[in-house]
């Protein structure tokens, strides 16, 4: 009887279409894993778990698969899901750990803790009546507490600056929505900037709206910047393809072994069909991002900048368990309109081997040299408009290579950061002015222009270096790493002051990629 659960389960989830010889021996293999199943939970010498031996047989197959096929338990398919969504349920705060204590960087906009009247600087140092301040508890446990269903009652207690007692707040949990679009702002007069860190539910809505809104202040070009960018959505990437593409224009199209092929078009009526277009990316853009890139790139409608991406393209079916948990199986590949394979090779069942291929593009000299890339000629083809060869192979190769910098960071910098020693002193400084620089800057670009990191908060971070034995090479290194920390420390300012758009701003100066995408875009 268990046998046969099994196999009927197999059938239903694969769709296997198999020959009768094919069906005998997986009817064996499975009639093979039942036996093992059951010796093991009634023959062996201690008590065992069923739940934790069926995910161990689950895992240890799919180790034996692609480098993408996953299994995760009910908790972390919950958390896997809700990026991608677009909303949570909670109370609706941006906040910080500052020694023990949760602070709010800010409430979100129109949330229930804005509504409650929480505002930024507040410390929470009770949830429920628990105390969560100076008791060193996990932020993941910290987060469970606030978050909950729409329309239950969370009860806070806050202590204010300049306020002598504790304040408390009933707050009425509501959806919160999650944006993935990280920066939108005006590069120059006519060139647009446009980043986000993932593709989920809300990005084409958020990416729409932002081009409208750079349109109106008078965008031609626009550099989409996908570097960091690991994916996301399959449906989010083809509807903001939508925005570039014409009518009936293919995005992508998938192939596999036992799914139907499938091929996904544009369907016209995109918000920016006619300026130019520059995607920057790098070794981390991955899937979902690679789609968008190969497909302006091979209708000729966008120029690719940066290094060759990262090269996932996978697909993978969820297949969701009773419990809740989730396998998420791979069951055909992602290909460019001209034919390329986005995948990079891989050898079934050595994950370890392909985890170190970043690596190994460094040790070859890929990320830093041009003529490092090798062009594999017999995965040649051409763009479907002007014709240019593009290569496959895995990944997307730029149209124009600009090399990572590694000599951007000092080790000093590295050293300081690995320590966690720069964003809490960055922390610190804006929960003791921010009151005095929201007064003494009304507008960024007045804070842009004339704001500057006082040095006794870098010598500060320094001092705690030293106290931890990092300190510079010599003279030179420290007054450049004082520079880095600085514009780090502006760009969080900016960011608790107004928003993620401020941070890049200030972050991407002199920024090397963006430097040429604005060149290119020019010609």
């Amino acid at each position: 009887m268990k046998e046969r659960i099994y196999l009927l389960v197999a059938v239903l989830v694969l769709g296997l279409t198999a020959s009768a010889q094919t069906k005998e021996q997986e009817a064996a293999a499975l009639r093979k894993l039942g036996i093992a199943q059951y010796a093991i939970s009634h023959l062996y010498v201690d008590t065992v778990n069923p739940s934790k031996l069926v995910e161990g047989a689950i895992t240890g197959m799919l180790s034996k698969l692609d480098p993408h096929s996953t299994y995760t338990d009910a908790a972390q398919t919950k958390a896997f899901n809700e990026p991608l969504k677009g909303d949570f349920e909670g109370i609706g705060v941006q906040f910080n750990m500052l020694e023990d204590t949760l602070v709010v960087i800010q409430p979100t906009d129109k949330g229930p803790s804005q509504k409650a009247g929480i505002l930024a600087g507040d410390r929470i140092i009770r949830v429920n009546d628990t105390l969560i301040a100076g008791v060193k508890m996990p932020t993941t446990t910290i987060m469970k507490m606030l978050r909950g269903r729409k329309g239950t009652t969370v009860h806070l207690g806050i202590i204010r600056p300049g306020v002598k007692d504790e304040i408390k707040f009933d707050i009425v949990r509501d959806k919160i929505p999650l944006h993935t679009l990280d920066a939108a702002y005006m590069l120059t007069k006519k060139v647009g900037y446009l980043r986000f860190g993932s593709f989920g539910q809300k990005t084409p809505e958020e990416v729409h709206s932002a081009i409208a809104s750079l349109k109106d202040k008078g965008m031609e070009s626009l550099i989409i910047d996908l570097r960091d960018n690991g994916g996301g959505l399959l449906e989010a990437a083809i509807e903001i393809a939508n925005e570039f593409l014409s009518a009936g224009d293919l995005v992508v199209y998938t192939k596999g072994r036992a799914v139907p092929s499938a091929q996904y078009k544009a369907k016209g009526g995109g918000i920016f069909t006619k300026g130019k277009v520059a995607v920057l990316i790098d070794e981390f853009t991955a899937s979902a991002a690679e789609i968008l890139s190969g497909a302006l790139q091979d209708h000729d409608r966008g120029v690719i900048v940066g290094v060759r991406s990262f090269g996932k393209g996978l697909v993978q079916q969820p297949v969701s368990l009773p419990d809740g948990s989730m396998i998420r199986l791979t069951v055909s590949r992602y290909y460019t309109p001209a034919g390329r394979c986005i995948q990079k090779p891989y050898k079934p069942g050595e994950k370890e081997a392909y985890s170190l291929d970043e690596l190994n593009r460094l040790r070859s000299g890929e990320l830093f040299h041009a003529d490092s890339i090798h062009y594999n000629d017999s995965l040649k083809v051409y763009t479907l408009r002007k014709h240019r060869p593009v290569y496959g192979g895995g990944g997307i190769i730029p149209d124009y290579f600009v090399p990572i910098d590694t000599l951007t960071y000092t080790k000093y910098y590295r050293a300081l950061s690995r320590a966690n020693l720069i964003l809490p002193a960055a922390s610190k400084y804006i929960d003791r002015h921010r009151s005095e620089l929201k007064s003494a800057y009304s507008d960024f670009e007045a804070f842009r222009k004339g704001f500057t990191v006082p040095a006794a908060v870098t010598d500060s971070i320094f001092s705690q270096g030293e106290a931890k034995k990092i300190k510079p090479a010599d003279d030179s290194e420290r007054t450049k790493t004082a520079t880095l920390t600085a514009k780090l420390i502006k760009a969080i300012v900016a960011r608790d002051l107004w928003d993620t758009s401020e941070y890049f701003r200030i972050i991407n100066d002199d920024d090397a990629t963006i430097e040429k995408a604005v060149q290119v875009l020019g010609k």
